[in-house]
């Protein structure tokens, strides 16, 4: 049964829908799973076994009426605890939501449902989801499943430890800065951060509204590009509870119009240095699209480093301001990494309504500025992070003689959530420890197809996601 969960979700789907696979043998294979590895990664903070199991009877009975089925139909999913699933608890991994069970399910949680999609339980994720480690003082640290010493990132790691181990066929994390992202390259799994508002933020905490609209999105983690696309189409759509809703319809492109996209790389940015195994991993999938017949040329945009400190502004200075109304009294219950972020915050002055229309203006002119320079090149290929997955508490590292800090190690990702543009990543690599390295691609604003259509590319020709050790 243990092997069954290593099927891809459209394969598990596609079996179901032939009658070779049942729902509930499939749902009893996870909580299997779920059960043998928790002890040694901590991804769930809350299993539904039961519920579950009622959803697979659900959907077996489904198949005997012969009804229409939902192309993820009795497919075992996750959600992130910072996610509403009606009565499960969404604490967002912080003592000062201890115990909150969300009452009614967000948009994205009804739209998996209708899609036949059956929900295990809630994964674990940093404080407040303001870390790229995923440990907090309600249920403690989550390991990376090819390396328990590791993290599996975050704010997203137990997200992405489910799926990567597989607990979890597939699921949703969040992203604003590199939350999907870096813990899909920790753990050799994809990801996809969206445009703001293609995928609705509706029912996360924190809410993503004002500074936050403009960095904060919800987007799918699976093993395989083919299942980011098939939960993509699902989860897609407008809401009117997010702030940056638009009605985008999907518009998948052809293979043939899209070999005629230029692409462009960059093996690091000139500023923050990466590991020589993530160079090669940015190379090896250029060649493999230079293979595949795409134009693919160096290409490293000008502004990335203002796009870098305008993110702090919003990220750090504007988020430490609307959380800390929350925390105000509260500071004992955080955990270290919460308070360590606080902390960096604090020193720093606060906005004034002139700095934060300053940074405001400023991120609209560096978005329209790198933007045209990606007019005729609108792809571009380039690391996640500068490292594979950390050890636990670690907070620098040595690349070539330098030393590269915590927060800098992620501006990769994080330059993308100030741009507001798709990204999404893909397993390419391996560092010497044999950790996952991933490779991003990224596109202009609403360009979710495109940048999927070129990660399914560079997934042929790399090889993709491989079963990490821990299973």
């Amino acid at each position: 049964m243990p092997e069954l969960t290593w099927l891809s979700a459209t394969s598990m789907a596609s079996h179901i829908r032939r009658r070779k696979l049942s729902p509930i043998e499939l749902v009893e294979a996870h909580l299997t799973q779920v059960e043998r590895l928790h002890p040694k990664l901590n991804a769930f903070v809350q299993v539904d076994a039961e519920g579950a199991r009622r959803q697979a009877r659900a959907a077996e009975s489904d198949l005997a009426r012969k009804k229409r089925l939902g192309p993820l139909h009795g497919v075992p999913v996750s959600i992130k605890s910072s996610i509403n699933v009606a009565g499960l608890r969404c604490e967002a991994g912080t003592k000062l939501r201890a115990g909150y069970v969300a009452q009614q399910d967000a948009p994205l949680v009804s739209r998996l449902r209708q899609a036949g999609a059956i929900i295990l339980g809630t994964t674990n994720c940093a404080e407040l989801l303001m870390a790229w480690e995923t440990d907090n003082v309600l249920y403690g640290r989550t390991n990376n499943p090819w390396d328990l010493s590791r993290t599996p990132g975050g704010s997203s790691g137990g997200e992405a430890a489910a799926i990567a181990s597989g607990c979890s066929a597939g699921g949703v994390g969040s992203d604003g800065g590199g939350s999907i992202r870096v813990p899909a390259h920790f753990t050799g799994i994809c990801g996809l951060k969206p445009t703001p508002g293609r995928i609705p933020s509706t029912g996360h905490f924190p809410e993503s509204v004002g500074p936050f609209a403009l960095l904060g999105v919800v987007g799918p983690m699976a093993r395989t590009v083919a299942d980011l696309k098939t939960m993509f189409e699902v989860l897609q759509g407008l809401d009117d509870g997010d702030p940056s809703a638009a009605p985008v319809p999907i518009r998948w492109p052809g293979n043939d119009g899209m070999k005629k996209v230029r692409i462009g790389y960059f093996e690091d940015d000139g500023r923050t240095p990466v590991t020589a195994e993530t160079r090669t991993a940015v190379q090896t999938a250029a060649g493999g699209l230079r293979s595949a017949g795409f134009q693919v040329d160096a290409l490293c945009p000008e502004g990335l480093e203002c796009a870098r400190q305008l993110w702090w502004k919003f990220f750090g200075i504007a988020g430490g301001m609307l959380l800390r109304p929350m925390i105000k009294g509260h500071e004992a219950d955080l955990s270290p990494i919460l308070q360590e972020f606080s902390s960096r915050v604090a020193a720093e002055p606060a906005h004034t309504g002139q700095s934060l229309l300053d940074t405001w203006i400023q991120r609209d002119l560096v978005r329209t500025r790198i933007s045209s320079q990606m007019r005729d090149c609108p792809v571009l290929l380039c690391p996640v992070a500068s490292i594979p997955a950390f050890k636990h508490g670690e907070r620098s590292w040595k690349i070539d003689s330098r030393i590269v800090q915590y927060l800098d190690a992620w501006s990769y990702s994080e330059w993308f959530n100030l741009l507001g543009m798709p990204a999404a990543v893909v397993p390419v690599g391996k560092s010497p420890e044999g950790l996952p390295i991933g490779v991003q691609i990224v596109a202009r604003p609403w360009e979710e197809e495109l940048v999927l259509g070129i990660a399914a590319e560079i997934e042929t020709a790399c090889g993709g996601w491989q079963r990490p050790p821990v299973a």
